[in-house]
């Protein structure tokens, strides 16, 4: 465990006094667990993000089609 000294508002250092007390911690680790929490997360997030960019895109074969032929078929729908 390494030892950090932090410095934060009064509001918020009172607001974690209390949370530590709630959850019978203490307010050091109370931070460190939320700090863990949030390493977590952006470290799943990461991971996702990395799973998501292998994927290759699918090849469109055929022809697009013009605007007219796009809104010709939308007038069409509502004659």
């Amino acid at each position: 465990m390494k030892n950090v000294t932090i410095t934060m508002d009064e509001r918020v250092a009172e607001w974690a006094r209390i949370e530590a007390a709630k959850r019978n911690t203490s307010v050091s680790r109370l931070v460190g667990e939320m700090l863990a929490e949030k390493m977590q997360h952006d470290d799943a997030y990461a991971v996702a993000m990395r799973e998501a960019l292998k994927f290759e895109p699918i090849a469109f074969e055929g022809t697009y089609m013009t605007r007219e032929e796009i809104y010709a078929e939308r007038l069409n729908r509502f004659r």
